[in-house]
């Protein structure tokens, strides 16, 4: 897959929770990996092969998938 990985988790917000899009679409916020799995699956992934780690799929902004507040 070329080029960014298509989705983004943007760095927490001051209220809680972090935005993960899909190509530019919000699929929502996220409060744990387990919310960003949720919010792929809805989109159409088989959640039994998603890893949050893979930076062809995720790229995590302001922090990776341990940093929630």
């Amino acid at each position: 897959m070329p080029g960014n990985p298509p989705v983004v988790v943007h760095p927490p917000s001051p209220s809680g929770g972090r935005r993960v899009t899909v190509d530019g679409e919000i699929l929502g916020l996220a409060y744990g990996p387990r919310d960003v799995v949720e919010f792929l699956r809805r989109a159409g992934l088989d959640e039994n092969v998603i890893s949050i780690d893979d930076p062809q799929l995720i790229e995590w902004r302001g922090g990776g998938s341990d940093e929630w507040s």
